[in-house]
């Protein structure tokens, strides 16, 4: 198999904010799809608020590489403070972007990104959540923007798997479906490029 049938995601965030959880709705999207696919947070200390990593890798072949992701295709920041203190560029390839949650534009926070030469995106996933689920939960504005940047999956199918999904896992709480579904949709369409 070559390089380029396999696109790798790390997802940076803090304990708490659901990059894994994202990180394995991508997973499960991308199966629904008929893609080969790997999903896993790289476990240290977890604790409320520490920064954690997960990573995807989806194929449309089967993969046998098993270890982290040195050099990633996308990386998703779900904590925008992150950027001072973790090096979320290491590794990631210039023909690949980097997806900030974000209020700032991508020409703002491209000096935090240590010269990285690639396309940068941000959203605000805070507010797109707020206003669409009722509180601060970034992890389906930026699992929104990962599809939508990548492209690793068809959005009109993304957008029919993630509702049959949350439907069945929230089938006793459809207000909860309601509102994620309008965080996806609306997220599909404010990502912003820079």
């Amino acid at each position: 198999m070559k390089d380029k049938d396999i696109m790798e995601f790390r997802w940076h965030g803090r304990g708490g904010q659901g990059a894994k959880t994202a990180c394995l709705l991508l997973a499960d999207v991308a199966f629904t799809s008929g893609k080969h696919v790997q999903g896993f947070p790289e476990y240290g200390p977890e604790r409320m608020g520490a920064p954690i990593t997960a990573y995807n890798r989806i194929s449309s072949e089967r993969c046998l590489v098993h270890s982290n992701i040195y050099n990633p295709d996308f990386v998703i920041v779900i904590d925008e403070t992150l950027l001072a203190s973790v090096d979320v560029t290491r590794g990631l390839k210039e023909t690949g972007a980097i997806i900030i949650n974000s209020e700032k534009t991508p020409h703002e926070l491209r000096t935090l990104l240590g010269g990285y030469k690639g396309k940068v995106y941000t959203i605000n996933a805070r507010k797109i959540s707020e206003e669409t689920i009722g509180k601060n939960m970034p992890n389906t504005p930026m699992l929104a923007a990962a599809v939508k940047v990548s492209n690793v999956v068809d959005s009109d199918n993304f957008i029919k798997d993630m509702e049959a999904s949350f439907r069945h896992k929230f089938k006793t709480r459809p207000h909860v479906v309601e509102g994620n579904m309008k965080a996806i949709k609306k997220s599909l369409q404010e990502v912003c490029a820079g």
